[in-house]
């Protein structure tokens, strides 16, 4: 099972790339991928986890297939084979 992932902004030059497939065995809930993604890529867990929290949401705008994840399940939205998973920056300021 193939799942694209897409970084946006900054968290392409952390990431390294812009986009990777990652292989799966089975449909994997959306906080368990990242979960992955973040083991595969450690300089990404700084720049997208909120240490406090230990969660994506304040840092990244995360979309799946074009839907923002509120809409969906939140981290609890299952991925399946062929899905795309976008991470978009947020820039927070005072």
């Amino acid at each position: 099972m193939a799942i694209t992932v897409r970084f946006i902004g900054s968290l392409r030059s952390v990431s390294g790339k812009q986009k990777l497939t990652v292989e799966t065995v089975d449909a994997v809930r959306l906080r368990e991928f990242i979960r992955e993604i973040v083991e595969k890529k450690p300089k990404l867990k700084r720049a997208l986890i909120d240490p406090e929290l230990d969660d994506p949401r304040p840092n990244a705008l995360i979309l799946v297939n074009g839907r923002e994840i509120s809409v969906l399940g939140g981290l609890e939205t299952v991925l399946r084979d062929g899905d795309e998973v976008v991470f978009v920056p947020v820039v927070h300021g005072g």
